[in-house]
């Protein structure tokens, strides 16, 4: 019992001792400053290796950690090991490599094992090739196969890798939310093959854990003919191709069916099997680079027993520890942060460029003109063209069905003002400039990662209200919205959250009866910006007067409350919640007034569609069913479509690169729906369908 409690607290003492050894790495390397640096080595070093040393202490093992460190004699160590099994009748035994465990029983074979892809089949040979193979057997524990020599062992693969592989390849063919083509399955696929492999790798060396299973194993050996390995292997290797050829002859129909869903064109099935040799590139290359990894994990801990003389199993721990964070600081500082600032100076040059046709504003109502605020030149790329952009004063006339006024369009740029809240407030004094706050409307726009604002919205509500509306937004970045998402997601947050703010507490100096009426909009991540401005349902009532969400990401945390909480019985690509009182969800023009129940000012609606990998990705999706693939699917997703462990993440994943390659009422394309959608949330008074259809004659597909 004393003996197990102090090993408990051994490797207990071990692991902080490590963690403090590799923090003290992580600052050597990654702090900026030789004081920094140096203060990370004073706190963490000295206190890992004592820990280091004392969990030596509890696990018996201090003489060898000692003198590894001081650099001694190894045979000293030996001999009073040796010393202490006599005296206490132990047989003595070979060169012993840990306190615990012989080289001996470590290298010893287990009977019958067979670890090679091609293991010797057929009789036994005679004379000096038998003698060559005896020697052969009795070096390696088994007969050298066609690919144990030297220079192909790298060809190995293991047949649980292969059997989970193949079957996570083959599920990633199954139906996903938008129709791919050829290219895209065969990366979805090699990626899923990858991490099938490496997972029955896994599960087979777990699996050789278990004494059951190695009875198991001895059992079948016995009972088997001879030759049975053989004939297996050849049967998965004939098995193997046979089976993805007919998966991708089967979802190749898959995919034209999905194609029909969404209304594009079907793809061919001959032009389909071009996936094939896309995966077996793609999970190539995954593998070699894993086995590249873990040839440097071996070579780490080979180094660490040779030099540094530490035992097998703590050489192991520690190599593994020290590959782990070299291969993380690798893709971090080398990849991530190299790619990122390729990408953002290549996204910041085009930020400074201008869109073709797009010119200076003249007029007083427009930031980035003469009289504005905000320099033409600081707006960036898409705040130029939002300012510049709106519909004319004839359409304005035509869907006003009279004179319409001259709608006011404000923006600051990422350059506009130094930091966030100066741009916010810069915002608000160019609202104030041009007289924003003396509209009937005014619209709170978050835009997406680059900046950009979608015209039809704020076009939309500008043509209901005859231009007697203002529209603001603001830039918090020059990334594409999807790289946007991923590394800064919190300044969407933060400029959604800045910017209303500012207007709400400006809106809120003003008269009870003058105030304009506060609408919010955001699409995509610009949704998830906006929604920030607001922590519950309760909030967003108080604060706006019409709340229009369009696309938003599964990220959101204000819709993913809703869409949890939602009434029994409801689906979550329809949710209703509390009777649709005060917020609903719609994917199209029929689901608007949907439930039948009334639907009280202010309204806030959210737009998304069944098949759009925006609101429905989520890195959930790795191990857990999401509840969209329990419930009967959306009208425009495959019944067919199903969720598979890691599978389904990577087949989301995939369709969110072409989101917007559908046409308009699937996928992440909304343009069809958002005038009915405002509509419905922010109609004036008096508001008709025939003014709906007139506005949309006028607006355009």
């Amino acid at each position: 019992m004393i003996s197990l409690l102090l090993d408990v607290v051994g490797g207990a003492l071990l692991v902080i001792g490590l963690l403090l050894i590799t923090i003290s790495l992580f600052g050597l390397l990654r702090l900026t400053g030789t004081h920094n640096q140096l203060h990370a080595q004073g706190l963490a070093t000295g206190p890992g290796v004592i820990a280091v040393l004392a969990s030596s202490v509890a696990t018996e093992n201090a003489a060898i950690i000692t003198f590894a460190v001081l650099g001694r004699l190894r045979r000293r160590h030996l001999t009073r090991l040796q010393q202490r099994d006599r005296a206490s009748g132990v047989p003595p035994q070979p060169a012993r490599t840990c306190g615990r465990r012989s080289a001996a029983r470590a290298m010893t074979p287990a009977p019958g094992r067979r670890n090679g892809l091609h293991p010797s089949v057929g009789p036994a040979p005679s004379g000096p090739a038998a003698a060559g193979g005896a020697t052969a057997v009795a070096r390696h524990g088994r007969a050298r196969g066609l690919l144990d020599r030297p220079g192909r062992r790298w060809l190995r693969l293991h047949p649980a890798g292969l059997l989970l592989g193949t079957a996570f390849a083959v599920l990633a063919m199954t139906p996903s939310l938008l129709p791919r083509d050829w290219l895209f399955q065969g990366v979805v696929s090699g990626i899923s093959a990858a991490a099938g492999y490496g997972a029955g790798v896994v599960l087979a060396w777990a699996l050789r854990r278990s004494a059951r299973w190695r009875r198991l194993q001895d059992r079948l050996r016995r009972r088997l003919p001879a030759r049975a390995t053989a004939w297996a292997w050849a049967a998965l290797l004939l098995a193997i191709p046979a089976v993805v050829v007919a998966m991708l002859l089967v979802s190749a129909q898959w995919q034209r069916e999905i194609a029909t869903l969404v209304g594009i064109d079907r793809t061919t099935t001959t032009g389909w099997l071009r996936a094939g040799p896309v995966l077996l590139l793609v999970a190539a290359l995954l593998l070699a680079l894993a086995r590249g990894v873990r040839a440097l994990y071996r070579l780490v801990a080979r180094l660490l027993r040779r030099w540094v003389r530490l035992p097998p199993r703590m050489a192991s721990v520690l190599g593994a520890v020290l590959v782990t964070f070299l291969v993380a600081s690798l893709v971090d500082d080398v990849l991530l942060q190299r790619a990122l600032t390729v990408a953002d100076s290549a996204f910041s040059a085009a930020n400074d460029e201008t869109f073709e046709g797009v010119e200076q504003p003249r007029t007083e109502a427009r930031s980035g003109s003469p009289a504005s605020l905000v320099p033409w030149d600081t707006l960036g790329r898409e705040g130029r063209r939002f300012v510049a952009g709106g519909r004319t004063p004839e359409e304005l006339d035509a869907a006003a069905a009279g004179t319409a006024r001259e709608p006011v369009r404000v923006y600051v740029g990422l350059q506009s003002a130094p930091t966030p809240q100066e741009r916010a407030n810069l915002a608000v004094a160019e609202l104030e400039r041009t007289g924003a706050f003396d509209r009937s409307v005014l619209l709170v726009a978050t835009s997406t990662g680059s900046g950009w604002v979608n015209d039809t919205a704020p076009s939309a509500v500008e043509l209901m209200y005859g231009g007697d509306t203002a529209v603001v937004s603001m830039q918090y970045s020059y990334l594409p919205s999807w790289l946007s998402f991923l590394v800064d997601r919190s300044r969407a947050e933060q400029a959604g959250r800045l910017l209303f703010d500012a207007v709400h507490a400006r809106v809120d100096q003003l008269p009870e009866g003058d105030r304009p009426r506060l609408l919010v909009y955001g699409e995509s991540l610009g949704s998830q910006g906006s929604e920030a401005a607001f922590s519950s349902l309760a909030d967003i009532r108080a604060q706006a007067d019409g709340v229009l969400w369009v696309g938003p990401p599964n990220s959101n945390e204000v819709w993913s409350a809703l869409v949890e909480r939602r009434d029994p019985g409801t689906r979550a690509v329809q949710p209703v919640y509390s009777d649709g009182l005060v917020v609903r969800f719609a994917g199209d023009e029929a689901e608007l007034p949907q439930p039948p129940t009334p639907w009280v000012q202010p309204r806030v609606l959210y737009l998304q569609h069944p098949s759009d990998p925006i609101v429905w990705w989520s890195p959930d999706l790795l191990l857990r069913r999401p509840d969209w693939l329990v419930e009967p699917r959306g009208d425009d997703v495959s019944p067919a479509m199903s969720w598979y462990p890691v599978v389904t993440f990577w087949q989301v994943t995939a369709d969110l690169t072409h989101a917007q390659s559908v046409p308009d009422g699937h996928g992440h394309n909304y343009d069809d729906l958002i005038l009915d959608g405002w509509a419905a949330v922010a109609a004036p008074d008096g508001w008709t369908d025939a003014d709906t259809a007139r506005v949309a004659a006028v607006l355009g597909p």
